[in-house]
């Protein structure tokens, strides 16, 4: 308690000293509020920018703020160019801890000194963030790494954060009525197990290895490969990546890279980690992203940290390729469907109701480029709907919803006129029919083929035991009923595998029917 205590001291301290109220109060029109604090608070040097000034508060006050900040600095078309500007050096410039400090940690985890590790180590880091900081090594056989150390202490801070955020989340479900509806605790608690998992280095170094794999023969994006033997729960090391940042416009121009080509290729990526992999990278503000300039890689996105990712069962992808593709073809009805069906809304929700709910959100943005579209207006008329129909969030989706913030806030730097549903359309459309066509048959058949490969060789034997057992005189009353029994579940048996093989052959091609109408007509 006396920690929580000091840390909301602390917290208060930090927003009065770089004066976050005047920030804040500026947007409201209370002059003589701002006046009377200011009088009160005399003393603060308030003449750097309010960028500056907030940028340096949410450093002083730790990574969970940081983190809050490099997800801001995405979102230009909710804050002023100024306060972008400033939030956006978070990415990939928080201050850096005492090189000897990342030293010392190295030398506990992998038990020796990097002199002796690497054929040669660079002292001073060349990024840090809000966990941890990276050097560049060579390897002894000659290999480019970036070395990444976690910061000390990071535990601890986060600790006393985490339970700040968890009382506050109580407050909001006990005194707001809408605190329940968006689950406040739940969805602390999931960001909660996501910034622990992301102090696990070795988990990370595990991420970045099932990304690597997952896109192994693909020409969009490329992934570090990990070094193994160097790597702990505290350190890793892997390969180098050599790209400019992709929040670097002008030099991708010089460069000679298609910034159209990369927003589109961008899409393609995330659409591909959601639905085809449902493992999907959860930080990509542009301070974790690079493009490749070697010439055999030209063009390609480079992934970098992969402390936090997503991941989606078969249902919250089905589920979403459904609400995207009802979206994309303005079939406001269906995801109408769809949210109570799923359970999201209430059951009594009147289906009509909220279709035209959705429909007088979304329809405005249709057919318009993202410069022309003020999502905060479109977000802000969506969370109205779901608290007029008492839509609960989905806790399990939250890391998504992060994501698809920073998809848009990259897209709308790339490329201000890139179409986001034209792009995405198409995808989903090939998806779905890889879904619930021949080839979505034949995989799940696969899937489902080592559960019953075991079964169906015993079928013939099973039957002509039956069929023996039942020739044979019944020595008894009991007996008989049994084997009669017995061969009426065979019979069953067999004539549910006839069935099946006729409804399989029959349900196939009325699937196909449906398909071809229903999303290509």
């Amino acid at each position: 308690m006396i920690l929580k205590f000091l840390r909301v001291l602390k917290i208060v301290r930090v927003a009065l000293r770089y004066g976050i109220d005047e920030i804040a109060i500026s947007g409201f029109s209370v002059p003589r509020t701002a006046r009377l604090i200011e009088a009160l608070l005399f003393w603060r040097d308030l003449s750097a920018p309010r960028g500056e000034r907030l940028r340096r508060a949410l450093e002083d006050l730790g990574p969970i703020f940081v983190k809050f900040g490099q997800v801001l600095s995405t979102r230009r078309d909710l804050m002023p160019p100024d306060i972008a500007n400033e939030l956006a050096k978070l990415q990939d410039r928080v201050p850096s801890f005492d090189p000897d400090l990342a030293i010392a940690q190295i030398v506990k985890s992998l038990g020796a000194h990097p002199d002796q590790l690497f054929a040669s180590f660079e002292r001073l880091p060349v990024a840090s963030a809000s966990i941890a900081q990276v050097h560049f090594a060579t390897l002894k056989d000659g290999r480019e790494v970036a070395v990444k150390v976690l910061r000390p202490g990071m535990k601890e801070t986060i600790d006393q954060d985490v339970a700040l955020m968890q009382i506050a989340a109580g407050w909001l479900e006990a005194l707001w009525a809408d605190g329940k509806r968006l689950k406040a605790r739940e969805v602390v608690a999931e960001f909660d197990k996501y910034l622990h998992d992301e102090l696990d280095l070795m988990r990370e170094a595990a991420n970045g290895s099932q990304l690597r794999r997952n896109f192994a023969d693909s020409d969009l994006l490329l992934v570090p490969e990990m070094h193994w033997d160097y790597c702990s729960s505290s350190v890793i090391v892997m390969e180098r990546m050599k790209g400019i940042p992709i929040s670097q416009l002008d030099q991708l121009r010089e460069a000679g890279v298609d910034l159209e080509k990369l927003s589109r290729d961008g899409v393609t990526i995330f659409f591909t980690q959601v639905f085809r992999d449902g493992f999907f990278h959860a930080d990509m503000h542009p301070g974790n992203i690079l493009v490749s300039t070697d010439a055999a890689t030209f063009g390609r996105y480079i992934a970098l940290d992969f402390g936090i990712v997503g991941t989606l069962n078969d249902f919250d992808k089905d589920y979403l390729s459904q609400n995207f593709l009802a979206f994309f073809r303005r079939d406001y009805k269906r995801v109408a469907e769809a949210h109570i069906e799923s359970g999201w809304a209430p059951k009594e929700t009147r289906v009509d109701e909220l279709e035209a709910a959705v429909r007088a959100c979304c329809e405005p943005i249709f057919d318009r480029p993202l410069k022309d579209i003020s999502f905060g207006q479109v977000l802000l008329r969506l969370f109205q709907t779901s608290r007029r129909f008492n839509v609960e969030v989905q806790p399990q989706l939250v890391l998504l919803q992060k994501t698809l913030l920073n998809i848009e806030g990259l897209g709308r730097q790339l490329d201000p006129d890139l179409d986001l549903w034209k792009t995405a359309k198409p995808y989903l459309e090939r998806w779905m029919s890889e879904q619930v066509g021949w080839r979505g048959l034949i995989d799940k058949l696969k899937a489902e083929a080592p559960r019953y490969s075991h079964i169906f060789p015993q079928l013939p034997r099973l039957a002509h035991q039956a069929l023996t057992r039942a020739a044979e005189p019944a020595q008894s009353t009991e007996l008989l009923t049994a084997l009669l029994a017995e061969q009426r579940s065979t019979n069953r048996l067999l004539k549910a595998i006839v069935y099946f093989g006729a409804g399989l052959f029959t349900g196939v091609m009325l699937t196909q029917i449906i398909l071809h109408y229903y999303y290509y007509r």
